[in-house]
């Protein structure tokens, strides 16, 4: 696997390469570029594929990180719960159930939770949740599970809850001083989430560093516990129509997270990593070229079907498909 079997021709100076393409009828419609590391057992860097040095926003991919500077606050969270607090969740009612417990396990009105009013993040769940003549809440927004735990933290440690989200605010200092030290990288640049948390910019490299930290932890850190947690409950890290959810489902012992505009970040038990971000934020294509990584990786197993299966359709029937080109 190098950068060599990338097969689109020159490309430009500066240009990231073709990671996946668009394929109708046979014919290649379109191509989605971006950036890919994989690191070795021992934390080098195996492959580079693009610029895997500069900063990116890992979005999503962060909240592993984000869940471990709760637990550094003396949060005690542990099983589904702290699996939730590291979850951009589906919006199903399981996920749901849960964060209304959350916040009434720690007293919070769920007011309090500052995720902007949104629909399931499963297509599925938010057509079931629209034909009940529901509308757009906050708890509802995939990463309310984050926020209650933000917020149940700043609760235990008597911090402000009204500015839990600015960059300033005690916790999210701890939130960057964890993505530092996981990642080995300063953080050049804060921006805001979706959700309205601070975010931190870190290479791909940093990313996969990060992930690999978390599954090499000692037993009891709160890097581990976060990594261990989300393992033993991937559905409320995601859901039950999610590729992160099916992988870790399927390979014990590893560790899936994506991001929005197309990050995806896995670490294997054995210090093998990955993280990759497609330029265009093509999220179509996260299954085909997660699935395809993990196999030139050396991984074998069924679920790396189902993760790249990513049709096109014609007609209502099957024309084409997005697939790796790497």
């Amino acid at each position: 696997m190098s950068s060599s079997t990338v097969t689109d021709g020159p490309a430009l100076p500066g240009m990231s390469p073709v990671l996946a393409e668009v394929v109708r009828s046979g014919f290649v419609e379109g191509r989605h570029r971006g950036s890919l590391v994989v690191l070795a057992a021992d934390g080098s860097v195996e492959t580079a594929l693009g610029d895997v040095t500069s900063p990116v926003f890992p979005r999503s991919a962060n909240k592993p990180m984000q869940a471990a500077a709760i637990l550094r606050a003396g949060l005690d969270l542990s099983g589904e719960r702290l699996a939730l607090a590291a979850a951009s969740h589906s919006g199903e009612s399981f996920h749901l159930d849960l964060v209304q417990k959350m916040l009434s396990e720690h007293g919070l009105a769920p007011e309090l939770v500052q995720t902007p009013p949104d629909l399931p993040l499963d297509p599925v769940e938010a057509e079931t949740y629209l034909a009940s003549g529901r509308v757009r809440e906050s708890l509802t927004m995939n990463c309310s599970g984050k926020h209650t735990a933000m917020l149940a933290a700043c609760a235990a440690n008597g911090w402000p809850l009204d500015s839990y989200l600015h960059p300033d605010h005690p916790l999210q200092q701890l939130a960057l001083e964890t993505v530092r030290s996981a990642s080995g990288e300063r953080v050049e640049h804060i921006g805001t989430d979706g959700c309205g948390a601070p975010l931190m910019a870190i290479s791909l490299t940093g990313l996969a560093r990060s992930f690999r930290h978390f599954v090499l932890a000692d037993a009891g850190t709160p890097e581990r516990r976060v990594a261990d947690a989300m393992r033993a409950h991937p559905e409320y890290v995601a859901g039950t129509r999610r590729p992160d959810t099916w992988l870790m489902q399927a390979l014990p012992g590893v560790l899936s997270k994506m991001g929005a505009e197309a990050v995806q970040a896995v670490a294997l038990p054995d210090g093998r990593a990955l993280a990759f971000k497609v330029d265009d934020g093509a999220s179509r294509t996260l299954g085909p070229v997660l699935a395809r990584v993990l196999r030139l990786m050396g991984v074998e197993s069924p679920v790396l079907e189902r993760i790249a299966e990513a049709p096109l359709l014609g007609g209502a029937e099957r024309v084409g498909e997005i697939r790796a080109a790497f």
